[in-house]
C-alpha cells in the first residue's frame, strides 16, 4: 500500500486549513463540556444546555469519554477530569453489576434492560482511548469490555458481531445489523493498537468481507443495513418507520462514507503490522465513496446529502444530518491521502463548504444536528446537539495518518523523543 502526496495544492497540506480544523475542534470541545451529569453525560439542547429532565446515556457517555480522551492525549488541559468522570460512570451506574455488560441508561431507568452490540462497541472504544490517555480505571474498563465482547457478541462462526441480548444474555435478538458491525470494526481497530493483538484486525477484516465485500458489492455499493439471524438481507425492514435514528429503512449514504474510511484504516493497519492485506479494501472504499456521492449528494436539487435512499436510489428521508457530512468529509480526506487523486480534494472542499455554510452554528455553538430538505434547522430525527463524536473526529481525521487508530496516533504525535 502506498500513500501519495498530491501533485496539486491540497487543503490537507495548508497550514491555515490545519489551524481552522484545530480551532473548530476547540470550539466543539468547549460546547460539549456542559453535558456532564452525575451518572455520565447527557444530551444538550440546541443552545448547549442540559434540559431539566436530562439523564445520562451510555452511548453519549462512551462517545464523550472517547472524545475527551482524544483531547487529553493531545495535551489540551481541562479534559482529564471529564475522562475520569466517564470512566467512573461506565464502571458504575451504567454497568450491569449482576449480569455484566452495559445498560442504555443508569440502572436501566428508561425501562430497557437489553444489551446492544452498538453500545458495547462504543464502550470498548472509550475504554481503549482512555487507556491510551493513561487515566485511572481505564484498564479495568477495557478488560471488562473485551471480556463481554468475547463472551457474548463476537461470533467466530459468522465472522461478525451478534446484535443484542436480554439482560441475562439468555435470549438473543433474531437480527443482524450492519451499523453495529461497522462500529465494532472501528472499535476493533482501536483494540488492536491498545492490546497489540492482531486478531482484532483479523476480526475486522471478516466483518468487512461479509458486510461490504459481500453484500454491499452485490448491491451496487449500497450498504445493506438489515439482516436476519442467518445474514439474509431484509430490504423492507422498517419500511413503515423510515426515520428511525439507528435502523432506518433503505440504505444510508452516511454509512457508505463511514465504511469507506474504515476500509482504508483497516488496510493501513494491516500493512503497518505486516499482515496479508487484500487489494479490494481500497477498491471497495473508492467505489463506496463514488456510489454514495452519486446517489446521495444533491439528489433532490438542494445542497447536501440525504439521510436515506430506497433500493432504486430515490430519496426516502431527505433531512440532512450533520454526522453524514462529517463522515463524507472524513472519507474524502482518507481517500485523498490514500490515492492523491484530485477528485477527492474537490469533494473534501465541497463537503466542508457545505458544513460551514449550513451545519456549523456560529451563533449558539456546535453544529446543527439536523436540517430539513431546505437546509433549515429541524429535529425530526435528532433533536438538540448531543453528539460531539462525529464532528470532533471529522476535524481530527484529516490531520492524522490512516494508521494507527486515532488515540494511538495522537499519543505518538504528543510523545516525541526527549531531547
Amino acid at each position: 500500500m502506498n500513500t501519495f502526496q498530491p501533485a496539486f495544492s491540497s487543503w490537507l497540506n495548508a497550514p491555515a486549513h490545519q489551524q481552522w480544523l484545530a480551532d473548530e475542534g476547540l470550539r466543539l470541545l468547549a460546547f460539549a463540556k456542559a453535558s456532564k451529569l452525575p451518572e455520565g453525560f447527557g444530551h444538550l439542547d440546541e443552545h448547549g444546555q442540559l434540559p431539566a429532565d436530562a439523564q445520562a446515556h451510555t452511548l453519549n457517555t462512551a462517545r464523550m469519554t472517547h472524545s475527551f480522551a482524544l483531547a487529553h492525549i493531545q495535551g489540551l488541559p481541562g479534559f482529564a477530569g471529564l475522562v475520569d468522570h466517564g470512566i467512573k460512570a461506565l464502571n458504575g451506574p451504567l454497568r450491569d453489576a449482576e449480569f455484566g455488560g452495559w445498560f442504555a441508561a443508569p440502572e436501566h431507568c428508561d425501562g430497557d434492560t437489553g444489551k446492544a452490540a452498538y453500545l458495547h462497541a462504543f464502550v470498548a472504544l472509550a475504554a481503549s482511548s482512555a487507556v491510551v490517555a493513561q487515566r485511572p480505571g481505564a484498564q479495568a474498563l477495557l478488560n471488562d469490555a473485551i471480556a463481554i465482547i468475547e463472551a457474548h457478541f463476537w461470533s467466530e462462526e459468522e465472522g461478525a458481531v451478534r446484535e443484542s441480548f436480554n439482560r441475562d444474555w439468555s435470549i438473543e435478538e433474531a437480527y443482524r445489523g450492519a451499523n453495529s458491525n461497522m462500529h465494532a470494526t472501528e472499535a476493533f481497530l482501536a483494540l488492536a493498537d491498545v492490546t497489540q493483538d492482531n486478531r482484532w484486525l483479523s476480526r475486522a477484516l471478516r466483518i468487512v468481507e461479509r458486510v461490504i465485500h459481500g453484500h454491499a458489492v452485490a448491491s451496487d455499493y449500497q450498504v445493506v443495513e438489515h439482516f436476519d439471524q442467518g445474514w439474509q438481507p431484509l430490504p423492507e425492514y422498517n419500511h413503515d418507520n423510515p426515520t428511525d435514528g439507528f435502523r432506518p429503512y433503505g440504505t444510508t449514504p452516511g454509512h457508505g462514507f463511514e465504511w469507506a474510511r474504515l476500509l482504508l484504516h483497516l488496510e493501513a493497519a494491516r500493512v503497518q503490522v505486516g499482515m496479508l492485506t487484500p487489494g479490494w479494501l481500497s477498491v471497495d472504499a473508492q467505489k463506496l465513496f463514488e456510489s454514495n456521492c452519486r446517489h446521495g449528494w444533491e439528489v433532490d436539487g438542494a445542497p447536501g446529502i440525504v439521510y436515506t435512499l430506497d433500493w432504486s436510489h430515490r430519496p426516502v428521508v431527505r433531512q440532512r444530518l450533520h454526522w453524514v457530512h462529517c463522515e463524507a468529509s472524513a472519507a474524502a480526506s482518507a481517500l485523498l491521502k490514500r490515492t492523491g487523486e484530485a477528485q477527492y480534494e474537490t469533494w473534501y472542499r465541497r463537503f466542508w463548504e457545505y458544513s460551514e455554510t449550513w451545519l456549523i452554528d456560529r451563533t449558539h455553538g456546535s453544529w446543527h444536528h439536523e436540517l430539513d430538505p431546505q437546509n433549515r434547522p429541524s429535529a425530526e430525527i435528532w433533536g438538540g446537539k448531543p453528539d460531539l463524536y462525529h464532528a470532533w473526529q471529522a476535524v481530527l481525521i484529516p490531520r492524522l495518518p490512516l494508521a494507527p487508530s486515532m488515540a494511538w496516533a495522537l499519543a505518538q504525535v504528543s510523545s516525541p523523543a526527549l531531547m
